[in-house]
């Protein structure tokens, strides 16, 4: 069973159009869905969760339509907005007290061991909280009822490098289990190189490419050549370019660029900004 399947999902709102999505994340995976401001990434993550009405198309979260049965179905979701939303007064503990009565499985020993490696302070009020700890504790309830699937909205956003390693290392730990899987929004690429299984890359609302993480490594490159050189290449081979004036910087396919020409390894935040700025 797939933990995720989107089949030619539209949205239209007014100017902005997300159109025709349709992608996969099996059982066990990691996929990272990245996207400028604007893109669709929150709106896909809305339309996953049914909090607005999809115009066509079809989604299916755990193997369930997400419009039929979707209320059981959401027991086995752990889900981080970019936003963690709790009551400014609440602490640690009566969030734990809340959530007892709200899932059916929720497990308090798990939560507070999460509590004691994110050094989460048990009776601060969440005003006093920082982003980075309010994304924490929000991360630590996500994890704690047993969830199959966590669906993640710039989760790791407002955390320092060390901070975020730390998340990126349970995340890790989460998906050994070959049941659970993650979604993962965020800008970072740097954290998706790292963690990933698959890239799904929306752009203007479309989704441009999803596919498996080292797949996509090994089909692009980065060419360094001049304009003479460039001018060479066979027009399929080019998916994105720029002139410095002292040369050309493209992204490749690696398959069509002639033998003996170097191609550097292409990190996932130039492919995405190569393919999204397009030619020069």
């Amino acid at each position: 069973m797939n933990a995720l399947e989107l089949r030619n999902v539209s949205k239209s709102y007014g100017d902005f159009v997300l159109k025709d999505i349709s992608f996969v994340l099996p059982s066990g995976c990691i996929m990272g869905l990245i996207g400028e401001n604007g893109a669709g990434k929150s709106t896909t993550i809305k339309l996953i969760l049914d909090c607005i009405r999809r115009d066509s198309g079809e989604i299916f979260v755990l193997g369930k339509d997400n419009r039929k049965d979707f209320t059981a179905a959401k027991e086995d979701l752990g889900v981080v907005l970019d936003e963690a939303y709790f009551p400014e007064s609440i602490t640690v503990r009566q969030v734990n007290a809340v959530m007892r009565y709200t899932y059916r499985l929720w497990n308090e020993q798990t939560y507070f061991s999460y509590i004691g490696r994110f050094s989460l302070p048990k009776d601060k009020s969440f005003r006093e909280f920082s982003r980075g700890m309010k994304m924490k504790l929000a991360i630590a309830v996500a994890l704690s009822h047993e969830a199959k699937l966590l669906i993640l909205d710039e989760a790791t956003s407002g955390l320092d490098p060390i901070a975020r390693d730390e998340i990126l290392d349970v995340f890790r730990e989460y998906t050994r289990d070959e049941q659970h899987s993650i979604l993962l929004s965020s800008h970072i690429t740097s954290d998706l190189e790292k963690l990933c299984d698959y890239i799904a890359f929306i752009h203007k609302g479309n989704l441009l490419f999803c596919q498996e993480k080292d797949r996509l490594q090994e089909s692009y490159g980065v060419l360094r050549c001049s304009k003479g050189e460039f001018e060479a290449l066979r027009k399929q081979a080019v998916l994105g370019y720029r002139d410095s004036g002292y040369g050309i910087e493209a992204l490749v396919d690696r398959r069509e660029i002639p033998a003996g020409m170097k191609v550097d390894y292409a990190s996932i935040e130039e492919i995405i900004v190569f393919l999204a700025k397009g030619g020069n």
